[in-house]
């Protein structure tokens, strides 16, 4: 793939895959416990009579952690993803403890900023499990600087 720098760098169906991370019990529990303390993502016995039949990651675990897979890949080379917010945020299926996660994202959309020197970038993210399920996807409204003009 050829080197992103700028928003004429990028386009239409470019994709990018990121490295993988694995879930733990430990982080499932920790992060349930400070910013979504149900339990269904805190205690074992409990969360076997809900829905999930088991221990599931807060979607917002989720979310953080194909988040931070997404900026690794840097797929808006050296600038920042920085956007507006979010289309298409869905949970698919459970995240569970010892599950190894990966996102696979795909340059949707771009759109150059009619007034400033920047264009508007979509990338459709899906995170998947170690089994090639989809279990979350979403896709943010990015904004990403233009080549600057030579003078």
């Amino acid at each position: 793939m050829a080197m992103i720098e700028w928003f004429e760098d990028l386009s239409l169906g470019m994709r990018f895959k990121s490295g993988t991370v694995q879930v733990s019990e430990h982080d499932i529990k920790q992060f349930a416990a400070k910013f979504d303390p149900q339990p269904f993502h805190l205690d074992d016995d409990a969360a076997q009579k809900t829905i999930f039949k088991g221990l599931a990651a807060s979607g917002w675990h989720t979310a953080a952690i194909a988040m931070s897979l997404a900026v690794q890949t840097r797929p808006f080379g050296p600038h920042p993803l920085i956007g507006l917010g979010v289309d298409g945020l869905r949970w698919m299926m459970p995240v569970r403890p010892g599950d190894i996660l990966f996102v696979e994202g795909e340059v949707v959309g771009l759109t150059p900023s009619k007034s400033k020197p920047q264009g508007t970038v979509l990338i459709k993210w899906i995170a998947y499990n170690q089994n090639g399920d989809a279990v979350y996807t979403f896709t943010p409204i990015g904004f990403v600087p233009c080549r600057p003009k030579a003078i």
